[in-house]
């Protein structure tokens, strides 16, 4: 599907390629904000900005470092710096105000969602953000707060133990070289499922290690003790059952840090909204807050 247009918007060091799908803006007109996970960019959301472009004015980018975005780099700090999550939220708000978007819709998948959540927790939330839906991507606070409430109850023990299992790709990440070397060899594989060439599909891989690199494992992003305050912007958190890498109770203890909050659970596994794109779109429909246009 092609654009109706596209721009680039410099922010921090990074040239972000943004694109604009859908009905063009007007007051009555709703729109969203799609934000893909790793190892992908925009692409991935194709089948799914088809279907809501018929009703709504669609906004994407690549985030920084995925797709056609790029980082200048950081040569006199540390490397790292470019792709923490403070810095992934102020590429949210600038794309946002390069569209002139008003409040919109947030959809966030993988790690396009975990940065959403720092988002919806940021104070420029509430004049931006109408909306969030959250798939298969925590709240990386939360996720900390989840694993030592699991921790302290000898019940949850064996919950956890199946969460840290299904994150050891994370610890992976972490290494040099060799996640670089598995992605040369895998990206072409991955390339069919994402629909996409083998090289665009090893290059997100291999440059998307950066956000594990700088985000997680005592990477230096912190979270203060005891809850952050209430998120007041609505969420609807997308739970597939069959996602390999999280487990479906890792949305336990959530209802205490959002004031409007919605699950879903469905039969799918991680990527279930773009391999069943028409099926997510009605669930988003479906779940549409009731003040949307």
């Amino acid at each position: 599907m092609q654009a109706r247009r596209q721009w680039t918007v410099e922010n921090d060091g990074a040239r972000l390629a943004v694109l604009e799908y859908g009905l063009p803006a007007a007051p009555t007109t709703p729109a969203v904000l799609l934000v893909h996970g790793y190892p992908d960019d925009h692409t991935v959301f194709l089948s799914v900005i088809e279907d809501l472009a018929a009703d709504h004015r669609v906004l994407a980018y690549d985030t920084r470092n995925a797709g056609n975005s790029r980082v200048d780099g950081n040569p006199a700090g540390n490397p790292l710096d470019p792709y923490r999550l403070p810095v992934l939220v102020d590429d949210l708000y600038a794309v946002l105000v390069s569209a002139d978007a008003g409040q919109v819709d947030v959809i966030g998948h993988d790690w396009g969602s975990i940065q959403c959540w720092a988002a919806v927790r940021d104070a420029r939330a509430g004049g931006r953000i109408r909306s969030f839906t959250s798939v298969s991507g925590p709240d990386i606070g939360h996720l900390r707060r989840w694993f030592a409430l699991s921790l302290r109850s000898p019940r949850r023990w064996l919950l956890a133990a199946g969460q840290a299992l299904r994150s050891t790709y994370v610890a992976f990440f972490q290494l040099p070289v060799l996640p670089e070397l598995l992605w040369r060899l895998l990206g072409p594989r991955y390339a069919q499922r994402a629909g996409t060439s083998a090289g665009t599909a090893t290059d997100n891989g291999i440059r998307g290690l950066q956000l594990y690199r700088a985000n997680l494992l005592g990477s230096g992003v912190t979270s203060a003790p005891g809850l952050p305050p209430v998120v007041e912007v609505p969420v609807h958190v997308v739970v597939p059952l069959h996602d390999p890498f999280l487990s479906p109770r890792l949305t336990d203890g959530l209802r205490e840090e959002v004031r409007d909050l919605r699950i879903s659970a469905v039969d799918g596994g991680h990527w279930w909204p773009v391999e069943n794109s028409a099926a997510f779109c009605r669930l988003l429909r479906q779940n549409a807050s009731p003040d949307q246009p």
